[in-house]
């Protein structure tokens, strides 16, 4: 261990790093290569996070990992191996989600330095929001392909996660998604909320029946089917339960009768190549464009399927979710996991079959799984670099140095200086709109109040946007509780229905965080076109006068349209971007 070795480290140095507790939030790609790093380091005193379970597709560049470990928890596997390196080390693992009551502030409060190695939003805005409140030094990182990212997060010195916006998601209209995909991604987005139909939690914005309010498809077939849903509509969930989830009968009606009825809009195809419904008895056994030999070779999800495997790909994938919601108890149903077998060869066979339909070139399990999963693909060498400048940040960060940890980025290609590892000159300072950063906790929402429901609020306001675990919220003003977990709330109920209006005032609790309060003012607005669903503001100077000092949109989003990873990248504060929903180990925060 370095720390053991004479002249390496100061012997203070050497004091601190033995003597100091660490916190790793996440054992993907980079958590496995830091938690190396510390332990070859000489720290020995490591607790590390992590939910997740090996998955095969972990083991080219998670090299803590083995195939003989495919299953088992992620943090108590790297506990095990890392023991390895040095079996003095005393490190913990906990199989569990850092988002919760029981890693609350006193939690935090237990360590000289927290880490962040993690895969989405919602958990980082949680752990910088713990440790800027427990006055903990934290260190955010991630990766995206060959770039990466290291920023340190103190408070009042640097900007935490929630100081700046966060990259918005691209989006697709729901005509294009049901009606006239001519992209890849738009048959998969239309295979994803298909499983939700089926077997997940049912949603309206989710239909993927033909949509006959599409503009452009304004006919006679169009409106005589608009009056026959006025009399009767079935849900497809309800419709698949009568016919038992019959594959055959799933087939027929998705890939033959909806496409056929989508060749009636006449005028959407005006313009564009009509869609082939699929002939079941007579199913391609080729990939377009290859003969059967060239397609044949290698791993089954890095080639490309016919649409006669795609069908019987299909067909397994079904049996084995309708066996598995069988097995669910009422009211409770499956959520899409990109590392599932059945549920990514559902919406891989899926896709691929409405793309063959549309004439849109096919894609692999693999690629669809990328898509789909908002996946940027990992680099180990990447993850390695990213994992050696924490370890230097947290040694800085022991010794007092703040002001020598700033923001770290790692460069596809080199910049001006030839320098692919480039520091920021200087540490970004906390922004005076930032709701966790002030100490003014006060937070503008402008929304619709009529159509944004208690549901909405609390799931992607409250949680996605704000981070928090267990909100609870009341009207300041009248006393009234709006959510809370010993009132039962209706979920369905908009906002006016509960009595908030232009101008109310609530004040927000997160019961799993202490010192978490603030005060969130609602200012009622009807979205037009593209306008979002909804804004955040921080640190509210003005009245409701039309203005607001220094506003700062914290966050938005549209529930109008379907959300998918942006392909392009997008600014935010200076030349920073943000893989945002990534949900791969490795994402951030990134490049210059």
């Amino acid at each position: 261990m370095a720390s053991r070795i004479p002249g390496i480290f100061s012997e203070d140095l050497n004091t601190i790093i033995q003597k100091s507790k660490v916190l790793v939030v996440g054992a993907g790609g980079i958590g496995c290569e830091l938690l190396k790093n510390l332990v070859f380091t000489g720290f020995e005193n490591i607790v590390i996070v992590d939910m997740d379970t090996i998955e095969v597709s972990n083991l080219n560049r998670q090299f803590l990992f083995h195939k003989k470990h495919v299953g088992l928890p992620k943090a108590v596997v790297a506990r095990e191996s890392a023991s390895r390196f040095n079996p003095n080390a005393n490190i913990e693992a906990i199989h569990d989600s850092i988002i919760g009551d029981k890693y609350g502030n006193l939690f935090f409060r237990k360590f000289n330095l927290v880490i962040n190695a993690l895969d989405n939003t919602a958990a980082r805005l949680y752990v910088s929001r713990q440790c800027v409140n427990a006055d903990i030094p934290l260190i955010e990182s991630g990766t995206a392909g060959y770039r990466g990212q290291v920023e340190l997060i103190k408070k009042g010195l640097s900007e935490c996660y929630a100081c700046t916006p966060k990259l918005r998601q691209k989006t697709y209209a729901n005509c294009t998604i049901r009606n006239t995909p001519s992209e890849p991604i738009h048959c998969i987005v239309w295979a994803k909320f298909l499983f939700n139909q089926l077997f997940g939690e049912e949603d309206e914005d989710e239909d993927i029946s033909p949509d006959t309010a599409d503009p452009e498809a304004a006919g006679d077939a169009a409106m005589e089917s608009l009056k026959a849903e006025a009399i009767n509509r079935v849900s497809t969930r309800a419709w698949a339960k009568e016919c038992s989830y019959d594959a055959k009968k799933l087939l027929q009606k998705l890939f033959v009768e909806d496409i056929k009825y989508l060749l009636s809009m006449k005028n959407l195809w005006e313009k564009r190549k009509p869609p082939l419904p699929l002939v079941l008895d007579k199913i391609p056994d080729e990939v377009a464009g290859s003969s059967k030999s060239e397609s044949a070779p290698g791993l089954t999800n890095h080639r490309l399927w016919s649409v006669a495997e795609c069908v019987q790909i299909f067909t397994d994938a079904v049996n084995g979710l309708r066996k598995k919601t069988e097995s669910l108890k009422e009211g409770d149903y499956l959520v899409w996991d990109k590392d599932n077998k059945d549920d990514i060869n559902f919406v891989a066979a899926c896709s691929n079959i409405r793309m063959h339909i549309f004439g849109i070139g096919q894609k692999t399990c693999f690629d669809v799984k990328a898509m789909a999963g908002n996946i940027v693909p990992a680099i180990a060498t990447t993850n390695a670099i990213v994992a050696g400048q924490i370890v230097i940040h947290a040694l800085r960060v022991l010794e007092g140095r703040f002001n020598d940890c700033q923001t770290v980025y790692v460069r596809m290609y080199p910049n001006t200086k030839k320098q692919v590892i480039v520091p920021e000159k200087f540490l970004t300072k906390p922004s005076n709109q930032c709701y966790v950063c002030t100490d003014v906790n006060q937070v503008l929402l402008t929304v619709d109040v009529d159509t944004m429901t208690l549901k909405v609020f609390e799931d992607k306001v409250l949680k996605q946007h704000l981070g928090m675990s267990i909100p609870d919220v009341m009207d300041a003003c009248t006393g009234k509780i709006i959510i809370s977990e010993d009132v039962e709330c209706t979920e369905n109920a908009t906002l006016a229905n509960m009595g908030i209006v232009d101008g109310s005032i609530l004040t927000v609790d997160d019961l799993a965080q202490s010192d978490s309060k603030l005060t969130l003012t609602v200012y009622n607005y009807k979205p037009e076109g593209e306008d979002p669903d909804f804004k955040l503001v921080a640190n509210i100077k003005q009245e409701h006068n039309g203005t607001v000092d220094e506003e700062v949109e914290v966050e938005a989003t549209s529930e109008k349209k379907r959300k998918i990873i942006d392909d392009g990248p997008a600014a935010a504060k200076k030349q920073k971007i943000e893989c945002d929903t990534i949900e791969d180990d490795d994402d951030v925060i990134i490049i210059p």
